[in-house]
């Protein structure tokens, strides 16, 4: 064992002895072209090569001079695959006096949490159905058929262009969750497959950039209702939520009557989001990132979706139609994956370990077969956010698992009525809006 480490020393000589480091020597190395983790006890070095990781650069970079042992294993398959790009990084290991995490953290809590990743591994309980998914792919392109036959078969009246536009909606509801599946890749042993599906499930059926996507929800599942780390919680100056609503109304800012978000959401939230900012948001993204494979994948789903209703409706009737599938999605997209998260503990970095903070961010619904179709399975959040690659056939075999470890260390496993998570959505906003506005008027 090498003596204590110098800060800024370069990669590990194979076969050296490895430097040994302290918390506070690393605490430091959390700096835009800075940035040292620790996996396993030992630390690398990421400054250069956070801009080369395929989750991008924000999402590794989240957890600069933690311990990211959990994470590490939470977003990788192949572990020994990944370790082979891990090795030229190693500058040294934490030295033997110091704890593996860093801060006050519940260490019996992690050992506990980790014990329980092993038993899922155990049960096999990370290895997917092929026939499950290949089912949720098929009744998907059935719903895309079905759509056009309607409309093919009886007209483009009123009733027929409602019937299909209403299953068009649900046809990309479905394709947000096995896209997301896909994302996570939870549905193939190989990350590639996964990747290349994803690309056609999000470009071809959806018309978005599954790199987009990527770089955001990976993002929230890393440091999940964190602010400027989750870019879903991150909606300032439009919405305050959580700790931000405080700060707000301290520093007197008022760009909206905040006091009423929970009303002006129904205007600019759920019917908005997928129709105007995704969609912004996901066109300058591969513009920018210079993403062609994704842009020619987007471009694929919007000549299937003209050439198949512009005989029918012509340009502003096709276009028109776009636009309502489009609407009913955004709502089914912002009720669904927002009921377990905005009602939730919102805020800054708290530097919690990883089933600490992933359960203040999260609650589940109470399953049903519907729910757990119409949800993609995201009401047991909980169990996602915990194992994000875990096929989603899975939760359900899982769940009593994680509620034993949320009993034994008296952590929250909260559990809601469906209505119910969807009403807190509205009661969130309220309350964070009143929030502000006594720190606005008190101040």
């Amino acid at each position: 064992m090498g003596g204590v480490g110098e800060p800024g020393g370069g990669p590990a000589q194979l076969g050296a002895p490895l430097p040994t480091f302290r918390w506070e020597q690393i605490r430091p190395h959390n700096l835009p072209g800075d940035k040292w983790l620790v996996i396993e006890r030992r630390v690398y070095d990421i400054s250069r090569w956070a801009q080369r990781h395929p989750g991008g650069s924000r999402l590794i970079g989240h957890h600069g001079a933690e311990d990211a042992t959990d994470a590490f294993h939470a977003f990788h398959q192949d572990l020994s695959f990944v370790r082979k790009f891990l090795q030229p990084l190693l500058i040294g290991e934490l030295a033997p006096e110091e704890p593996s995490q860093d801060g006050p953290q519940n260490a019996q809590l992690i050992e506990d949490f980790r014990a329980l990743r092993q038993a899922v591994e155990d049960m096999k309980l990370f290895e997917a159905k092929p026939t499950f998914f290949a089912f949720l792919l098929g009744h998907i392109l059935a719903m895309e058929v079905l759509a056009w036959l309607i409309i093919y078969l009886l007209g483009p009246g009123w009733v027929p262009s409602t019937l299909a536009a209403l299953i068009l909606a649900v046809s990309q509801a479905q394709s947000w969750c096995l896209q997301h599946d896909l994302g996570h890749t939870s549905i193939f042993r190989k990350s590639r497959w996964n990747h290349v599906a994803q690309q056609f499930v999000m470009g071809q059926l959806k018309g978005f950039s599954a790199h987009w996507w990527n770089f955001r929800h990976f993002q929230h599942h890393a440091k999940p209702n964190i602010f400027h780390k989750d870019p879903d919680v991150t909606v300032a100056p439009v919405f305050l939520l959580g700790e931000s609503s405080v700060e707000y109304g301290k520093k007197k800012r008022r760009y909206l009557p905040y006091n009423h978000q929970h009303l002006y959401f129904f205007l600019i939230g759920p019917p908005l989001l997928t129709l105007v900012n995704f969609e912004v948001e996901n066109l300058a993204y591969m513009l920018v990132c210079m993403q062609w494979t994704d842009l020619l994948w987007a471009a694929s789903f919007y000549a299937r979706f003209l050439l198949s209703y512009l005989p029918f409706y012509g340009v502003p009737g096709a276009l028109f139609l776009f636009v309502a599938v489009r609407v009913l999605e955004s709502h089914w997209f912002v009720w669904i994956t927002q009921m377990n998260h905005i009602p939730k503990e919102i805020g800054h970095e708290k530097h919690r370990d990883w089933a600490s903070s992933q359960l203040a961010a999260t609650c589940n619904v109470e399953p049903s077969l519907f729910l757990d179709w119409f949800s993609g399975h995201l009401n047991f959040q909980i169990e996602h956010h915990l194992f994000p690659t875990m096929p989603r056939h899975n939760y359900r075999r899982v769940a009593p698992l994680v509620k034993a470890l949320c009993a034994k260390h008296g952590l929250s496993y909260e559990v809601k009525p469906f209505l119910t998570a969807l009403v807190d959505i509205i009661g969130s906003l309220k309350k964070s809006g009143n929030m502000w506005l006594e720190a606005y008027l008190h101040q």
